[in-house]
């Protein structure tokens, strides 16, 4: 049934066929079945992707890519994270650690920079019998080439035009590759022309300073001098520029005068600081991470710092499918009919201090959290705690049929006489008669500072009230003691 409908759609083609092919495109046109890069940076140069490697030379874009990268980096990793681990899957564990996998991830990162990143897997037999991956070597992008079906090609001194790449020896990261542009998306050909005209604007910045930012020598000699003269005159003054120090005739003399253009120099600043906003923006999403400026906010840096951190979920997620694709053909060699474990980069979750600072007040109240609570607001596993059942409290029905089955302690009359000396009701008349006189002198005040004065000890009157809450600190410790509660 299933054939009979996929070939009902034409006579000539089905619908597992695919029509729209570059082959019979009617404006596409390769040359020895090597794909074009459609970059038009490169185009428009004449030149390959080696150009965006010197861009990296530039201070500003090598920092915002290594920024990038750092966000990536400072993840941590694991092999089927909160799960079991069979045998099999700490044995991959262990062999990223021995490739170096932080010079993986970093390499794999490349391809944020330049589009794609090929890497060559040097293949080992083991004494176990397995084939693993001995080395991963990232290669440089430029020798390689894609074809009309966008398979990776590599172009060799025997053939120009380059040949396929063996089957399970190349990882390929690729940027937001497409079926038009398998070379993916490059972060360094968005900074190419900021970066060009920073270089115009430093080079024309230093001839200025040179220029202005030395004082001018002005000679003057008598009208009827020769030109012989001034002459030798201006080579005086040359030199001097250099030594400061300059022989002239008596009837000549030397005016120094300064030279004030600082608003001009502004306008080359104003140029490079442009150039570097737009370069951040076009690797990192945002400038206030590596620019703060004069004109930030706490709640604009913040909003910065989440678009930087989508950039680096997104390169996260290359990181992961690079590896996962590594760990499948190790799985295809060597374990098949196995279910493959997956890598993942995680953040540690930190414990949000202020939430849990609340949660204490709250609960030190009465107020009593559920295991789910805990574990959607501080992001934790179900076996990772467990909630302990409070001791009955002396208000609690059980301790009370306790204490009336457990013979009388002695002294016990004692503790509840003085008990008494301490009820919520004295204790909230003492302290209303402690408050209410602040309160009146508080409404008086004209501002913060002369509030602030009324707030010592003589205002407050708290004696009373603070040796209530001494004796009441005493009778709990001892009804502790009597309860054997030490």
């Amino acid at each position: 049934m299933e054939e009979s409908i996929l070939k009902k759609s034409s006579s000539k083609h089905s619908l597992s066929d695919e029509i729209a092919t570059r082959k019979r495109a009617l404006n596409f046109y390769s040359l020895a079945n090597i794909l074009p890069d459609p970059d038009n940076i490169l185009r428009k140069q004449g030149k390959d992707i080696r150009i965006y490697k010197e861009l990296l030379c530039d201070p500003h874009v090598f920092a915002c890519t290594q920024s990038r990268k750092a966000g990536v980096l400072s993840l941590d990793w694991e092999i089927n994270r909160g799960l079991d681990k069979d045998k099999n899957a700490e044995a991959i564990e262990e062999l990223l650690k021995k490739l170096d996998i932080h010079k993986l991830i970093s390499d794999i990162l490349d391809a944020t920079q330049f589009g794609y990143q090929p890497l060559e897997i040097i293949w080992k037999k083991t004494k176990s019998g397995h084939v693993l991956p001995e080395k991963i070597i990232a290669k440089p992008p430029e020798w390689f080439c894609f074809d009309d079906d966008n398979n990776l090609k590599f172009r060799t001194k025997e053939n120009y035009y380059g040949e396929i790449v063996p089957d399970k020896k190349f990882l390929l990261a690729q940027n937001n590759p497409s079926y038009n542009n398998p070379y993916g998306e490059r972060t360094l050909s968005r900074v190419f022309w900021s970066v060009t005209f920073k270089k115009g604007g430093l080079k024309f910045w230093v001839v200025f300073t040179e220029k202005y930012g030395m004082p001018h020598l002005i000679g003057k000699h008598p009208r009827g001098a020769s030109r012989e003269e001034t002459t030798t005159l201006a080579d005086m003054l040359e030199d001097m520029v250099q030594d400061a120090i300059a022989v002239i005739p008596d009837d000549s003399s030397v005016e120094i005068q300064e030279a004030n253009k600082s608003s001009s120099a502004e306008i080359y600043e104003k140029l490079i600081d442009k150039m570097n906003s737009e370069i951040s923006k076009a690797i990192l999403g945002q400038t206030l991470t590596t620019e703060i400026g004069s004109t930030g906010s706490y709640a604009a840096a913040n909003t910065h710092m989440a678009v930087r951190q989508d950039i680096i979920d997104s390169d996260k997620k290359l990181v992961e499918s690079v590896i996962n694709q590594l760990i499948r053909w190790i799985y295809e060699i060597n374990f098949s009919n196995e279910e493959v474990p997956i890598f993942q980069l995680y953040a540690p979750e930190d414990v949000d201090l202020t939430l849990a600072q609340r949660d204490k007040i709250l609960s030190d109240t009465g107020v009593k959290f559920t295991k789910d609570y805990f574990i959607k607001a501080y992001g934790l596993e179900d076996e990772d705690f467990e909630i302990q059942e409070e001791l009955p409290t002396a208000t609690s029905p059980q301790f009370k049929e306790f204490k009336e089955s457990e013979p009388s302690v002695p002294g016990q009359e004692q503790i509840e006489n003085l008990l008494e000396f301490i009820s919520t009701k004295k204790l909230n008349e003492q302290a209303q008669q402690m408050i209410s006189p602040l309160i009146s002198l508080l409404e008086d005040c004209d501002d913060f500072d002369e509030a602030y004065e009324l707030l010592t000890d003589k205002n407050l009157h708290s004696k009373k009230f603070e040796q209530s809450l001494q004796k009441a600190l005493f009778l709990c410790e001892l009804q502790g003691r009597s309860d054997g509660l030490e």
